[in-house]
């Protein structure tokens, strides 16, 4: 099952076109994109029996972020081992690098950014999973039960902020506007062949820049959730970014960033991509 937000409304994807959940349900759940999450086991027991129309065509540029209000976006860093190293970091133990971006810094799959003046930005693809069950706690073997599903993001990152002052600004320099794209949709988890093995991967004006495997997460899904919930309560609709592979600009010699006229693709498997351009403040 694919869930999106087209034009702020939740809909169903199916064979490329949109139905609309509200209309469909009869007003059993509504338009909001966001709001499904707290009732996602009776949206999906629906999802599954339901008599669906066959919908509308679509233009993805429609598409807002499928999850466009989660309580809480957590991110992790340094959980592929090639990207630890080309950070100059070793690899993380017990829990790597927590932090978050804010909101304000969600959009859709394909958008226009504007590059901040001054500033060195950088791409990191990331396969974000979507909670849709409170976890608290919850051992590995269960954490899957609490993923809603998955969805692709990109951790766009403004390195000169992020690593100025007497210590990093992490979150500051990872959430200017448009810095979270996410989309197209949320894929359940059932879609996959093998949830804990897809490809992940960018490119720059046609040129690959980055390609992994989510087998190679140091921390899979199932233990950041594992690990996360003894610390937090993740609630349903929030977001966790899981992790780049390596390839970012900051890790080259000599360091790239995108600049004015960029088009950057990001895709997961079994997922589809997001599109950002990029333009000068």
């Amino acid at each position: 099952m694919r869930v999106a937000n087209l034009a702020g409304r939740l809909v169903l994807v199916r064979d490329g076109r949109a139905v609309d959940v509200e209309q469909a349900s009869g007003g059993r759940f509504g338009a909001d994109p966001q709001a499904v999450y707290a009732e996602w086991d009776a949206f999906t027991a629906w999802a599954a029996d339901a008599d669906l129309p066959p919908g509308e065509e679509f233009d993805q540029a429609r598409l807002g972020a499928p999850v466009p209000a989660p309580r809480q976006l957590v991110a992790v860093g340094l959980n592929y081992r090639d990207h630890a190293a080309e950070s100059g970091f070793a690899v993380p133990e017990g829990l790597p690098p927590v932090f978050t971006k804010f909101v304000s810094a969600l959009s859709g799959p394909v958008t226009e950014v504007v590059l901040p003046e001054g500033g060195h930005t950088d791409w990191e693809v990331e396969l974000v999973a979507v909670i849709g069950r409170t976890a608290r706690n919850v051992a590995e073997a269960d954490a899957w039960d609490h993923v809603a599903g998955l969805t692709v993001g990109q951790d766009l990152s403004e390195r000169v902020a992020q690593l100025a002052g007497p210590a990093p600004q992490f979150s500051l320099g990872k959430s200017l506007p448009g810095f979270a794209p996410t989309g197209p949709w949320v894929v359940t988890p059932d879609e996959f062949a093998d949830r804990d093995d897809l490809e992940l991967g960018a490119a720059i004006n046609g040129e690959e820049v980055q390609k992994g495997r989510t087998r190679d997460l140091v921390f899979p899904v199932p233990t950041l959730i594992a690990r996360l919930s003894k610390v937090i309560t993740l609630l349903p609709g929030d977001l966790l970014f899981t992790g780049t592979p390596a390839g970012v600009g900051l890790g080259r010699d000599p360091q790239r960033w995108l600049a004015p006229g960029d088009e950057l693709v990001s895709h997961v498997e079994g997922i589809g991509e997001l599109r950002q351009s990029f333009v000068s403040a």
